[in-house]
């Protein structure tokens, strides 16, 4: 529509200059000048589409204006002028944006135009040559050849645009799918490119290094002082070209460092008929402590089949131990026996709990939990202390030192007790040969401490202390602490270990805080 209004403009100005020196009609310039209105208002308020109707207003106020124009000025020419040219823009106009048939019909019209031109120009003029009947002939058979050729240029590429749309369209779509599922990933995505620019990273990636509101084109993630032991790293993956994965400490801007996985791989995008685009690194980061959780996970569920078959196989054996002990004291029994069998009857309650407590460890509640009580602290501690005493007479001895006079606490008894013991039982069976002592003591606001002497734990067996089946002992299940911990957590309450030396001798204090604020009796 612009080049109708270049040619437009040309046209009024060509009529005029002859108008002024008499070689055309006031009406071919008058001609002129409405059809560059025309042009300048199409330009102006109209859009031109593609349409198969031939009579469209669209075409009426383009193509055929168009040829209705040139038609004119061809057949009522002054001054020796030609302008057959000027018929190639509303065939290509046609060939471009309608069928062929009315790209056929507009190369037609403007060869019929040439031909009634050269055979007015011999009515009028007798005698002249046929030159310009074949000058006719020949611009006609180039403007049906430049129609074909358009039309079929114009289809071709009419396609690829349409498939382009699609490709791209599905590219979109591909893109938003791996955003939203980048997005809801737990485990950190990066694409780092060889100079150290971010093309993506995910929310998880970038709360790992300090910043989860982080966005393109991620500046002020580049600053964080993480970014740049991770850039150092991916360079290094760059250079030598190859899949590579590490474990690294981040810094954060708390000052605390995030431990994670790094797994890179090295690609390099490229087509094959487009130059190759440099390596680019995706960057899989993995918090260690999550990758932990999650083999606790495994354990745990590993934990929970084995301790129903367990369950099942040591309940009906336990029932039988019960009910023959409550048929002993039916009859008439001695002191000692007496003794006897309440011990085997209490040790066999003790053994139920402790199935009961294993199975609601393992999520596999066999009953509702029981409220829990208030407990005074120190004469309950008290209580356990001597009690495990008397049955572990031999080995080293357990002090208690009260320091929670008044306080109590919300516990059930028997978990209590089981935590205690189990604390106990660890000290005792980790103790080195010739310990003498256990000391067990609480203090305000209401703690409960066991400490044993020993040497250092390694730092693998610190780090997983509280996990399921883990032990340094060839004999133990490795249950004892974890037990414990989640028994503690039922009720608020929170257990720690410390190494903690005293009097100059090495030790180990197990730190039992009870999470409810104490009650004074």
């Amino acid at each position: 529509m612009g080049a109708r209004l270049v040619v437009a403009i040309g046209l009024f100005g060509l009529q005029g200059l002859a108008y002024i020196q008499g070689t055309s009609n006031l009406w071919l310039l008058a001609l002129c000048g409405a059809y560059l209105v025309a042009t300048a208002a199409v330009l102006r308020w109209s859009r031109p589409a593609r349409s198969d109707a031939y009579w469209a207003p669209g075409w009426a106020l383009t193509l055929w204006v168009d040829l209705a124009v040139f038609g004119l000025l061809q057949t009522f020419q002054q001054g020796g002028f030609n302008y057959a040219p000027l018929f190639v823009l509303p065939v290509l106009l046609a060939s471009v944006l309608g069928p062929i048939i009315l790209a056929l019909g507009s190369a037609a019209f403007a060869t019929l135009v040439l031909l009634f031109d050269a055979f007015s120009g011999e009515v009028l003029r007798p005698g002249q040559s046929t030159t310009t009947y074949v000058q006719g002939a020949i611009t006609g058979g180039g403007l049906f050849l430049v129609a074909l050729l358009a039309n079929q240029l114009a289809a071709r590429l009419g396609r690829e645009q349409a498939q382009a749309r699609l490709h791209r369209a599905l590219a979109d779509a591909e893109s938003q799918v791996n955003q939203l599922i980048v997005t809801g990933l737990s485990e950190g995505v990066m694409v780092i490119d060889g100079q150290g620019q971010i093309w993506h990273a995910n929310p998880a990636a970038c709360a790992m290094l300090g910043d989860r509101d982080a966005a393109p084109p991620y500046r002020r993630l580049m600053a964080l002082p993480g970014w740049a032991v991770l850039s150092g790293w991916t360079r290094g993956v760059l250079q030598l070209g190859h899949d590579d994965q590490c474990e690294l400490a981040l810094p954060t801007p708390t000052g605390e460092p995030q431990h994670v996985l790094l797994r890179a791989c090295v690609t390099r995008p490229s087509a094959d008929d487009a130059p190759p685009i440099d390596a680019v690194c995706v960057v899989f980061m993995e918090n260690l402590r999550d990758i932990e959780a999650r083999v606790r996970n495994e354990k745990l569920a590993a934990m929970g089949r084995v301790s129903a078959a367990v369950a099942h196989e040591i309940r009906n054996p336990l029932a039988a131990i019960a009910q023959a002990n409550a048929l002993l004291t039916e009859d008439a029994l001695s002191p000692m026996q007496q003794r006897l069998t309440h011990m085997i009857g209490q040790n066999a309650r003790r053994l139920g709990r402790t199935v009961d407590d294993i199975l609601d460890v393992a999520k596999l509640p066999t009953r509702p939990p029981a409220p829990a009580s208030l407990l005074p602290l120190d004469a309950t501690v008290s209580a356990i202390v001597s009690d495990w005493q008397q049955q572990h007479s031999a080995g080293p001895t357990a002090s208690f030192t009260p320091g929670a006079t008044g306080l109590t606490v919300r516990f059930d008894p028997e978990h209590l007790r089981r935590v205690l013991v189990n604390l106990l039982d660890n000290a005792r069976q980790h103790a080195p040969a010739g310990s003498p002592r256990v000391e067990v003591s609480t203090r305000s606001p209401a703690v409960l401490e066991v400490w044993n002497p020993g040497p250092p734990l390694p730092q693998q067996v610190a780090q997983h202390l509280f996990e399921p089946f883990t032990s340094s002992h060839s004999r133990s299940s490795g249950l004892g602490l974890y037990l414990s911990r989640e028994l503690c957590q039922r009720y608020g309450a929170e257990l720690g270990y410390q190494a903690l030396p005293r009097n100059g001798v090495a030790g180990h204090a197990f730190l039992l805080r009870f999470g409810d604020e104490p009650l004074s009796r």
